[in-house]
């Protein structure tokens, strides 16, 4: 089994707790962690009870603490945006980050197509510690996208959302269908929303994980985000 965790936001209590009772092979954290810690050491008391992974969302970035804290732990290659990685069983492709309009906004024509691309248009006062700056380290690019399009998997994990969401985007539609996946998991939007009516049209299943939400690779509910049915 593994579990996927809606955007933490610097606590990890419903995971932690989720862990101790189910035991999974693997869990994964779907961006905005915010660890105000070490990701290891937040995540210390499940270390040796699961493999953990994630991928960064919009506000890993935010704050040089909450970049490092993520990027600069020692869980720093459990990242999976941009890859595909066997876990617990099944393949798992990983797309973190979010769409920006200075980069892409999609249906709209990229401006950059990559990073590099990116960094050599980027005045010197821009950059950050040498490099791209720190808020565009979690813009999706169109390579980060492309990458992903010759692999397979069986499911994709996602900040954004796809276009099953008011606010999704088809492009990552496309990705799930190239990549063959039949489930779809997001962050970023922190109402579970109930995709169901949609998977025909999409061809594979979406769950949004909601705020601190836990669910099961199978879709089911461990713990519900703390903004379900709010509305």
């Amino acid at each position: 089994m593994i579990l996927l965790c809606g955007d933490p936001h610097g606590r990890f209590d419903q995971l932690l707790r989720a862990v101790a009772t189910r035991r999974p092979s693997a869990v994964i954290l779907l961006g905005d962690i915010e660890a105000r810690r070490p990701l290891e050491i937040e995540l210390a008391a499940i270390a040796d009870l699961t493999e953990i992974w994630f991928i960064h969302g919009n506000h890993d970035t935010d704050s040089d603490s909450a970049y490092d804290n993520l990027f600069g732990s020692s869980l720093r290659e459990r990242n999976l945006h941009g890859r595909v990685v066997e876990i617990g069983g099944l393949r798992v492709a990983g797309l973190g980050g979010v769409f920006r309009g200075q980069v892409w906004m999609p249906p709209m024509a990229s401006r950059y197509s990559s990073a590099d691309v990116f960094l050599a248009s980027c005045g010197k006062g821009n950059r950050w510690r040498g490099g791209l700056p720190r808020k565009h380290r979690s813009s999706i690019f169109p390579l980060d996208v492309e990458t992903l399009w010759a692999e397979q998997a069986d499911i994709l994990v996602t900040h954004e959302a796809p276009s099953a969401h008011p606010h999704g985007f088809a492009v990552i539609d496309e990705l799930a269908r190239r990549l063959g996946v039949g489930k779809v998991f997001h962050g970023h939007h922190h109402y579970r929303l109930d995709y169901r009516a949609a998977r025909e049209r999409l061809g594979f299943e979406v769950h949004g994980v909601g705020l601190r939400g836990v669910s099961d690779s199978d879709g089911q509910v461990i713990t519900a985000g703390e903004l379900d049915g709010a509305n």
